[in-house]
């Protein structure tokens, strides 16, 4: 994130660090911010958001890059900060960063196109947790080379706890049972206090949590608004259409969804894509959270451990993709033939990851990778730059039929 931030302020007058509440933003920024007000200081919001409106320049003096920590508390300072960009002419003026988008957004009138770059911030990888090795590295796998066999420390009891803990900074320096409660802490917060605060409009604790519960028994699946309306039905409470469409909005505001969209290549067969996202929480700790899952439940619950270690596994590799700039989606088409992550560059060049809880699934993995290999127009959309199978054992290492195979705790940018 300090990479990309540096590089943003480079080539814009303003960057917008957006994210989930506790996963860092504040300290990244500060790091590289040379002055900073705090829009949500306690005791004084409501006198800053009130000069804000009177005198917007006033809160924008200040040594550059000024740091301006949750704008979106005075969301007129997005116009006042595109002006003011405008009229500088200069890069590196402006830090922003947010937890949730604005509840009054009658208030911006401009996208702030050219001006504010946005930057995305997640939860810590593991590789920035300094656990996983980085002996293996996505921008090599890019550039053709193939990993060497590889051996970490990693089995299923170690991969429980880390799914567990999530990546939240705060828990990486506590020991094991204080770092496992600050996912339950934050979803606490998020079913209490922050869904509420998204738009201004209060929402039911018991049906927020509810629908979240329903949305972590649904992890890593494509599961349609009408499917969690039926499961809230038969588990936790019933909820409207409505309603819960606005849940859902609110838990996007303040960043706890991170859903993965589709991939859309050229094939040279007739099927169809099917669209639909898959549906992921921004950590996976939050989703063993919901469930009131601990490790060792975990590692009795292989099913669900399936779901919630492909969620990790989606997080970290959106981590490194957005450091060497490239996205990832998934895949799936009308014969349902599926690809859990497919990560495309800006450059166009592509890569394919089937995600397997353990090695014991390899081969149907390489099976799929095969198969989607064979289907993508490679004359329109070039050759992929790879075929791997990402898992949670401790092995990395290349099959006989070329296709990788990655562990998790080996992985890096």
């Amino acid at each position: 994130m300090d990479a990309q931030l540096e590089f943003m302020l480079s080539s814009s007058g303003a960057v917008l660090i957006e994210g989930p509440k506790w996963c860092g933003k504040s300290t990244t920024a500060r790091m590289r911010a040379a002055s900073v007000i705090e829009m949500d200081e306690p005791g004084n919001m409501e006198n800053l958001a009130n000069l804000a409106r009177v005198a917007p320049a006033l809160i924008l003096e200040g040594a550059t890059p000024r740091l301006i920590d949750e704008w979106q508390a005075a969301p007129v300072l997005w116009d006042a900060v595109r002006h003011e960009v405008d009229r500088r002419g200069v890069m590196a003026q402006f830090i922003l960063t947010g937890s949730s988008t604005p509840m009054d957004k009658s208030a911006i009138f401009h996208s702030g196109t050219g001006r504010i770059t946005k930057l995305k911030m997640r939860t810590m990888s593991l590789y920035e947790s300094e656990d996983s090795d980085g002996f293996v590295s996505l921008t090599a796998m890019f550039g053709g080379e193939a990993p060497k066999s590889h051996v970490v420390p990693m089995n299923i009891h170690r991969l429980a706890y880390l799914i567990c803990r999530g990546g939240w900074p705060m828990s990486l320096d506590l020991e094991p049972r204080a770092s496992l409660q600050q996912a339950k802490n934050y979803l606490k917060a998020v079913v209490e206090s922050d869904m509420s605060a998204a738009d201004g409009v209060r929402k039911d604790p018991v049906k927020t949590y509810s629908l979240i519960r329903s949305l972590a028994r649904n992890v890593s699946t494509r599961t349609p608004l009408s499917t969690l309306l039926d499961d809230l039905q038969a588990g936790d409470g019933s909820m409207s259409a409505p309603t819960a469409t606005s849940y859902l909005n609110a838990l996007k505001a303040i960043h706890l969804l991170d859903d993965l969209d589709a991939w859309n290549p050229n094939l040279r067969s007739k099927a169809a894509i099917r669209t639909s996202p898959t549906r992921h929480f921004v950590d996976p700790s939050i989703a063993v959270a919901a469930l009131g899952i601990a490790p060792e439940e975990l590692v009795r619950d292989l099913k669900t451990m399936g779901l919630v270690f492909e969620s990790l596994a989606i997080r970290d590799l959106r981590v490194y993709a957005d450091a060497i700039g490239g996205q990832v989606f998934h895949y799936r088409d009308s014969s349902d033939l599926e690809c859990d992550a497919i990560v495309r560059l800006d450059n166009g060049s592509w890569g394919a990851f089937e995600i397997k809880l353990s090695e014991h699934f390899v081969e149907d993995g390489a099976r799929t990778l095969r198969s989607l290999a064979e289907r993508v127009d490679t004359e329109r959309m070039g050759n992929p730059s790879f075929l791997a199978v990402l898992t949670g054992d401790a092995y990395s290492y290349v099959r006989d039929d070329g296709i990788f195979v990655v562990g998790i705790g080996s992985l890096k940018p």
